[in-house]
């Protein structure tokens, strides 16, 4: 995906992008290969796969979802790595207020140096574990959204997620081809942490690639014990 065809691609959305909004991709492109030679972020690194599978795809679930478009909400980001879905959904809908967690200070000291350099508010940028801060009042069932991109299947997922999100929000799930298996392992875990699933979306990226979003509506407060101590809930996944 060229970056015209980027741009035909979110206008084919309702997406229209500036003129600064093109530049800040086009840095934060440059930025990503760049600290990549040196610390691990991605292993797509070429601008054309860059912009398909990493900038567009994460705008996709804003396609779907359209509050994040319009409205002036928050949203979670676990394990953000190199910032995706959260610095790309930032830089096109500029009033959603983002907080990224990632458990690597390498990676953090890029998405500041990322933040910094497009000039980005609204954004909070935490070194931790998601099990961690899970339990922290300032972070627990504080946000309208939380997601998290190539983390884990998603029955381990729920655990890391659902317990920042409000009730009467939403959990954003997106996957590939193995969504919908994931999604059938992973119901007691979304009912036990007060999720239920509301809507699915099967599409196609432009090259043609099977991608998930789904909705899992936060109905109910997570149980207290929830996240558990780091490394239990992908050695022992809710099931």
């Amino acid at each position: 995906m060229t970056v015209d065809e980027f741009i035909s691609a979110l206008k084919e959305a309702d997406i229209i992008l500036t003129k600064k909004q093109i530049q800040q991709f086009e840095q934060y492109f440059n930025m990503l290969v760049v600290t990549n030679e040196n610390v691990n972020l991605t292993a797509i690194t070429n601008q054309p796969d860059v912009y398909l599978k990493h900038f567009y795809d994460s705008l996709t679930i804003a396609f779907y979802e359209k509050d994040l478009q319009l409205a002036n909400k928050s949203l979670i980001d676990i394990g953000a790595g190199a910032g995706f879905p959260s610095l790309p959904l930032k830089i096109v809908f500029p009033n959603i207020k983002i907080t990224m967690v990632d458990a690597l200070q390498k990676r953090v000291n890029f998405l500041q140096e990322v933040v910094t350099t497009l000039d980005l508010s609204g954004v909070e940028i935490v070194h931790a574990r998601a099990e961690d801060i899970g339990q922290d009042s300032h972070y627990r069932e504080r946000f309208d959204y939380a997601t998290a991109r190539a983390v884990a299947r998603t029955s381990v997922l729920a655990e890391y997620t659902l317990p920042f999100v409000k009730i009467g929000g939403r959990f954003l799930v997106m996957k590939g081809s193995a969504a919908e298996q994931e999604l059938a392992d992973g119901q007691k875990a979304l009912a036990v942490l007060g999720g239920e699933v509301s809507e699915s979306f099967e599409f196609k990226l432009p090259n043609g690639d099977v991608r998930y979003i789904q909705m899992v509506d936060k109905h109910k407060k997570t149980p207290k014990k929830y996240p558990r101590q780091a490394g239990t809930p992908s050695k022992k996944p809710i099931n």
